[in-house]
């Protein structure tokens, strides 16, 4: 049972990775016409993304199974980052509906970063919630 729960919530943090990467990629395709909103949604997707391959990786590596706080760590780490994917994901939101009458390539391409924006957002706050439930 143990096993199954652990694939789980490893492709979860898959899916997290994969999804945030898409985030930063799209943003960083498009003409960055508020650098503000869209600094802020690079520095939370790239950082996420960086800061869940180390948790992954050591995840992988099995020092969860030497740390008796790895669980409370992982979830407080996935609940705040979920937190802040949501206001990156607002915020690019906010983009895809300025930039909804400029460009219709880079409207294309803020409305698929706002879509990932908030799939990422659901699988880190779903990630936190199953492992401090787990």
């Amino acid at each position: 049972m143990k096993i199954n729960g652990s694939h789980k919530l490893q492709n979860q943090t898959t899916m997290t990775k994969v999804f945030g990467f898409w985030v930063w990629v799209l943003v960083a395709a498009t003409q960055v016409a508020t650098p503000l909103l869209q600094g802020w949604v690079m520095y939370v997707s790239l950082t996420s993304f960086l800061i869940s391959l180390m948790f992954f990786l050591s995840y992988l590596l099995g020092f969860y199974k030497r740390f008796e706080s790895w669980r409370v760590l992982d979830s407080l780490y996935h609940g705040t980052t979920g937190i802040l994917y949501m206001s990156a994901a607002v915020l690019q939101a906010h983009e895809t509906i300025m930039s909804e009458s400029a460009n219709l390539k880079n409207y294309y391409i803020n409305t698929a970063a706002s879509f990932f924006a908030f799939i990422t957002t659901l699988l880190y706050i779903l990630h936190a919630f199953s492992i401090y439930y787990h």
